[in-house]
This record gives structure tokens, sequence and C-alpha cells, in this order.
């Protein structure tokens, strides 16, 4: 026969009636010797062990075509554009000519 025990346990905080300075008298401030033996530990074991790194699997390229679709986006957009002023109109079709020129180009640059 089995028998089963559930425990609910509360998180609240409870009311000891010891202040924080109380609790603190005894216990020092830092544990220096405490924490120097675990930072050894623990730095020993992860030098120790020889670590098992499966190699990197890298994912498939992207066909040009589909390197080329968001210069054609970007170009669309500049081209619904419409400049105020005559430098922001130069600036824009110097943008345009450089997308055009990605798009022509017989290979993508590789960022």
């Amino acid at each position: 026969m089995i028998h089963a025990a559930y425990l609910f346990v509360r998180t609240g905080k409870k009311d000891t009636g010891i202040t924080e300075e109380d609790a603190t008298k005894g216990v020092p401030s830092t544990p220096v010797l405490a924490t120097a033996v675990i930072t050894t530990l623990v730095t020993k074991k992860h030098l120790s062990t020889p670590s098992m790194v499966a190699p990197e699997k890298l994912p498939e390229p992207i066909p040009e075509n589909q390197q080329r679709e968001p210069f054609k986006w970007i170009l669309e957009e500049k081209r619904k554009l419409k400049p105020t002023d005559p430098e922001a109109k130069k600036r824009l079709d110097e943008e345009k000519a450089l997308l055009k020129q990605f798009i022509r180009a017989k290979s993508i640059p590789s960022i």
C-alpha cells in the first residue's frame, strides 16, 4: 500500500521579534575563508574535467536572390520618399544608386 503526503509551505515573512541589528551582531560581515575555498573548489573542478564541446553546426548559406530581396525592398521604400530640399534629394539619389549597385552586383558583400 502506497501512502502519499503533501506538505504546504507558506512563503510569507514571519515576525520573530528579532531585529536585523540583533541578528547580525555575532556574524562577520564577509566570510572570506568560505568564499575563497568555494571559488578554489569550483575553479579546480572546471579545470580538471575535459570539456566535450560538440562542433557548431553552421546554417545553410542563404541564396543570393534572397540576399538581394532586402536591398530591393529598401530601394522601393526610398522611391516612395519625397525630399523637401535639394540636399535631401541629392542624398536620397546617392543612397538609391548605392542600393542599385548592390542589387546588380554579381556577388553580395558579406557583413
